[in-house]
């Protein structure tokens, strides 16, 4: 029998399993952030969302400052996600990527002047102290999620 695309006989599937539900709920997760974001009442200031840079005032739960560009960066992000999810190894290799490019963002966040020209995405306190979260939990993850699925490949191996 099949589920997914995955035999249900296979006794180390449901690790493989774990993992692809891990990257895929991640993805999920970003996905609805992202749309979100482009919703009067849970984004405030609606009215001065901008495409991309830092005068748009609009901020995600009153506290995230996003625009139409951070937006659909977190939708995009939530595709690949999903799409990566597929598999164990891509959804391992998506949350290592993830949780280092939301560490880049953070850094980016320090040193970035948040009232320039160069704080295209835009970030705020707020976003930096979660880019920072996010980054180190989808790492945490990605390790774990390696972790089990390489025990899952070795015991395959091992039969």
């Amino acid at each position: 029998m099949t589920l997914l695309g995955h035999t249900t006989d296979d006794p180390y599937d449901g690790r493989d399993r774990v993992v692809r539900w891990i990257a895929t709920a991640v993805g999920v997760v970003f996905l609805v952030v992202g749309v979100l974001g482009f919703v009067p009442g849970v984004t405030t200031d609606q009215d001065t969302l901008a495409f991309a840079g830092h005068h748009s005032e609009a901020e995600l739960l009153g506290i995230f400052q996003v625009s139409g560009l951070h937006n659909l960066l977190h939708i995009a992000f939530g595709l690949a996600g999903v799409v990566l999810g597929r598999r164990a190894g891509s959804a391992v290799a998506y949350l290592l990527a993830g949780g280092a490019a939301y560490l880049g963002l953070w850094v980016y966040g320090l040193v970035v002047d948040h009232d320039s020209a160069a704080n295209v995405v835009p970030v705020n306190s707020a976003d930096n102290y979660l880019h920072l979260a996010l980054g180190l939990g989808m790492i945490a993850l990605g390790l774990l999620g390696q972790r089990i699925w390489r025990g899952t490949v070795a015991n395959r191996t091992a039969q």
